[in-house]
C-alpha cells in the first residue's frame, strides 16, 4: 500500500521550495514505462509550466489538489483561454481532468499547493508534451509577465511577487 500522509506532503513541498524551478514530482509509478503515471507534483507560485499538449500519444491527464490552490487553464490551439477552473478544496472545487489534444497548463496560487496528478503512460521525455508555440519556454525571459497576464485577464488575484 502506497500511503499519502501529511510527512509525506511535507517533505516532497520542502523540496519544491528548495528547487530552483519551484516544483517537485514523486512518483508512484515504478517505471516511466507504466501504462498509468500516478504522482505528487509540489509546486509553489510562479513556477511556470509552459503550457502543453499530450498527443501522438494522445494522453488524459488528471488533476486533483490535495493541499493549496491550483488554476487549470486550457487553450485553443492560438493560445487563447478557452476553459479555466479554480481548484481550492477550502471552497469545494477539487480537481480537474484534461482530455488528449488539448493544450493546458497549471499554475500554483498558494504557497505549498499540492497535487495528485495522474496521467495516461508511458513517459518518454522526448515526445510526451507538445510544448505551446505561442507561450513562453521554460527559462526564457517573460514567464513571469506571461502569468501576471493570464491571471489578470480572469480577474484573478496574483500569489505574492516572485523573490528573485
Amino acid at each position: 500500500m502506497i500511503k499519502i500522509d501529511k510527512a509525506l506532503l511535507e517533505s516532497v513541498s520542502a523540496e519544491a521550495v528548495n528547487s530552483p524551478r519551484k516544483r517537485k514530482n514523486y512518483n508512484f509509478h515504478p517505471e516511466y514505462s507504466d501504462p498509468l503515471q500516478r504522482m505528487l507534483n509540489a509546486i509553489e507560485p510562479w513556477s511556470y509550466i509552459q503550457p502543453h499538449k499530450h498527443e501522438n500519444p494522445d494522453k488524459v491527464e488528471a488533476f486533483v489538489v490535495l493541499k493549496g490552490r491550483l488554476l487549470v487553464l486550457e487553450f485553443d490551439n492560438n493560445g487563447t483561454v478557452i476553459d479555466w477552473i479554480l481548484i481550492d478544496p477550502s471552497q469545494g472545487s477539487y480537481g480537474a481532468e484534461i482530455p488528449p489534444k488539448r493544450f493546458h497548463m497549471i499554475i500554483a496560487l498558494e504557497p505549498g499547493t499540492m497535487v495528485y496528478e495522474i496521467k495516461n503512460g508511458p513517459y518518454h521525455p522526448i515526445n510526451d508534451k507538445n510544448w505551446a508555440p505561442w507561450a513562453p519556454r521554460e527559462g526564457e525571459a517573460g514567464t513571469t509577465e506571461y502569468i501576471r497576464a493570464l491571471l489578470t485577464g480572469l480577474d484573478l488575484d496574483s500569489p505574492a511577487p516572485e523573490k528573485g
